[in-house]
């Protein structure tokens, strides 16, 4: 049995946890006490857009595809001019979390990178071509990894895993790429020393597209502004994109630049999360808010225990849209969350410990920032419903996160408005399942 098929098998066990198994359906969920607070008063199932396909971009508007396939963590980005970025496309063997895994879909016929792949060509504007790529951090849900995937090839006397980003490539044209490591990747520490066997796939898989695709290397610069631009002339709109974290360093608000592993760059070991790469987009009004798995807990010189996400949420001003670090597993602690008061939170999910508890309590928690909010998760499983049933947080969960799907944000052009919309996942039909409308924080 080859790793397609087996994936296929092990796609069809994991899918029999799914919504039947638990008393759903596909499509159907309990009725939403959610309080959304949306601008129409059209939540939800009720919305226009509901039943239907989701309409293509339009220029002037930015929108994050977070796509979903139950294996990796990939977005997919189209800025108001049309300028286009992948961040982040892994493959690894998720199923073999067992009952934590989440559903597989389509199906297990094809890999996460090929779904991924075939996803970016039906929305994006220019189809095959993409203008950037951007690698958050070097774990495999997120870039690919040695030891798997679709096959391997023979390059510069040697096996490259053809997994991850890397699979994408051979569907997508890539122009540039940001990674956080390029060229040396010594920073802070050198990345064998990190906790990751990615490492190596990343660096060797860019590499094979500098020599074979000539693909543009940068290294991602904390504290830019507009480094990762724009490229096809600037739409109507005050758009701008802010480099807030990488490699352990975070942008300050005085402009400056922080390392917080300062005095430990010779550890023998530190967390490839805290090197996640960290993004704030500000598109008028609005604001939006990304920054891989950004979580780790630190000591200082003098044996103080510090906590990144702390340390980060010193420097950050309130948001209409997150992402939660760390998929939302023990992540998101109270300054972080007080310092974002989201309007909207979402994540990319794999695993059924995809979203954890203490994260949702927090999230949902009105003595950090009051009003209402908006928990908007790729997927939260009916195993998760029954294992949560009336706990507070769920009654601010998308009732379309019960059945797997792409989440889909929209800003409108000039950024005063913007709709969160879930996509069927079943399928490529890209048929929408719910939608929310909201005004931006400072429209």
């Amino acid at each position: 049995m080859n790793r397609r098929e087996l994936i296929g098998c092990m796609a069809a066990a994991v899918a029999g946890l799914g919504q039947r198994a638990f008393g759903g359906e596909a499509g159907k969920t309990e009725s939403s006490q959610v309080d959304v607070n949306t601008k129409a008063d059209r939540p939800g199932r009720s919305h226009p857009m509901a039943g239907k396909a989701l309409p293509p971009w339009k220029p002037g508007e930015f929108q994050v595809h977070f796509i979903y396939t139950g294996v990796a963590e990939s977005l997919f980005w189209i800025m108001p001019d049309g300028t286009t970025m992948l961040l982040d496309c892994g493959d690894h063997p998720a199923w073999k979390r067992g009952k934590k895994a989440l559903w597989i879909l389509p199906n297990g016929n094809r890999t996460a990178p090929e779904w991924i792949a075939r996803y970016v060509e039906r929305v994006n504007p220019s189809k095959k071509e993409v203008d950037y790529l951007m690698i958050s951090h070097h774990h495999a849900d997120h870039a690919g990894m040695e030891g798997w995937g679709a096959g391997t090839r023979d390059w510069n006397g040697g096996k490259l895993y053809v997994g991850g980003f890397l699979q994408a490539a051979d569907v997508l044209k890539f122009k540039v790429a940001f990674d956080r490591g390029w060229p040396d990747f010594n920073d802070p520490i050198p990345n064998e020393r990190c906790d990751t066997s990615s490492c190596q796939h990343v660096r060797k898989a860019l590499a094979y597209l500098v020599e074979r695709d000539g693909l543009e290397m940068r290294r991602f610069e904390v504290g830019a502004v507009n480094q990762v631009a724009q490229m096809h002339g600037a739409a109507a709109g005050d758009f701008s994109i802010v480099n807030i974290a990488g490699n352990g360093k975070i942008l300050c608000r005085d402009g400056s630049v922080r390392d917080l592993y300062e005095g430990r760059h010779n550890a023998k070991r530190l967390n490839e999360n805290g090197m996640s790469l960290g993004l704030l987009v500000k598109y008028g009004p609005f604001r939006f808010y990304t920054a891989g798995d950004f979580y780790d807990a630190f000591r200082r010189p003098d044996g103080t225990k510090c906590y990144t996400e702390d340390e980060l949420a010193r420097e950050l001003d309130p948001v209409d849209v997150a992402k939660m670090n760390h998929h939302g597993h023990h992540s998101m602690l109270p300054a972080i969350v007080s310092a974002l008061r989201a309007r909207v939170w979402t994540a990319s999910m794999w695993d059924q410990l995809h979203i954890t508890e203490d994260t949702l309590t927090r999230l949902s928690d009105r003595t950090l920032y009051p009003g209402p909010r908006l928990i908007a998760p790729g997927v939260f499983s009916p195993q998760r419903r029954y294992e949560d049933r009336g706990k507070p947080f769920t009654q601010d969960i998308a009732p379309e996160a019960l059945n797997a799907g792409h989440v889909v944000l929209t800003v409108a052009p000039g950024g005063a408005d913007y709709t969160i919309a879930y996509v069927t996942a079943d399928d490529e039909s890209m048929r929408v399942t719910g939608a929310y409308d909201f005004r931006s924080r400072l429209a």
